[in-house]
């Protein structure tokens, strides 16, 4: 993406996240989150994110936490649903992608206060008791990062051409940034709110790579936990055809690999050059 229309983005990306939060704050008043965050994007899961929110844990290693679903525009209830549960929705004027709608959700953690992140999927793929486990070891100051994996764990899921996709990809990161990782796209990711501010996010869809790179490249101590990917509560995923999907997701890890090296290498130049 050349720089005129990457910052026409960015300016698009700022008024809709405008316009999302304004409406959180006019709903929720000035309501500061508990200590840890629990994120999910949401894109018309009105059929099943009463039973996922109303299954998250309340509270995790001693930590209130705060429910946040964020709904990526598009609204079909969720956003009611979410708050009628007891539980908190920033929604999205128009449909961007989950990893647009999971940015505004970790900005929206940064401004009210929360201290830890964790990221689940708003469909109830992901088993809410892993949650702590994910957790544990960021709380303990053991990682930085936490990524739940589910070949350490299991999978429901019986989709050969997926399961091997996720060996595949889980592989090629592996290699190219010299770090053991066996899911690189499982939703159980847990991390310091601060972690997010710190690089960068920019992807509109398949951010989990793009977080999970950028992650191990800043240097974050890296660490997985077995999970259980179940099913989905109801409906059928948004992610498309397996072939197209995966596709465009080893794009995304691949330029974010590339960007990720490209700074490191700018930054050693310039330490390089300092001296």
């Amino acid at each position: 993406m050349n720089t005129r229309a990457a910052s026409r983005r960015r300016a698009t990306d700022e008024l809709v996240d405008r316009v999302a939060l304004d409406e959180f704050a006019a709903f929720h008043g000035d309501l500061t989150l508990n200590p840890v965050a629990i994120v999910m994007a949401a894109y018309k899961e009105a059929d099943c994110i009463e039973t996922v929110v109303k299954g998250m844990p309340p509270v995790i290693h001693g930590l209130d936490t705060s429910v946040v679903v964020v709904v990526d525009g598009e609204d079909d209830g969720t956003g009611r649903i979410v708050r009628d549960a007891g539980h908190l929705a920033v929604i999205a004027p128009v449909n961007r992608g989950q990893g647009a709608a999971l940015r505004l959700g970790y900005r929206l953690a940064r401004e009210r206060g929360a201290r830890y992140l964790v990221t689940a999927d708003a469909d109830g793929q992901a088993d809410p008791d892993d949650i702590a486990a994910a957790l544990d070891p960021v709380v303990t100051g053991e990682a930085d990062f936490v990524n739940g994996s589910r070949r350490l764990g299991e999978t429901h899921g019986t989709d050969l051409m997926r399961n091997v996709g996720v060996v595949v990809y889980a592989t090629l990161v592996s290699v190219l940034c010299r770090t053991p990782v066996t899911d690189t796209a499982n939703p159980i990711r847990a991390f310091p709110v601060a972690l997010t501010a710190r690089i960068d996010l920019e992807e509109p869809q398949y951010q989990a790579s793009e977080l999970l790179i950028s992650a191990i490249m800043a240097g974050c101590r890296y660490e997985e936990v077995p999970v259980t990917m179940r099913t989905r509560v109801t409906g059928a995923s948004k992610k498309g055809g397996n072939f197209a999907y995966g596709l465009r997701y080893g794009r995304v890890l691949l330029r974010t690999w590339w960007r990720e090296r490209e700074k490191s290498r700018r930054l050693t130049a310039s330490a390089r050059s300092a001296v």
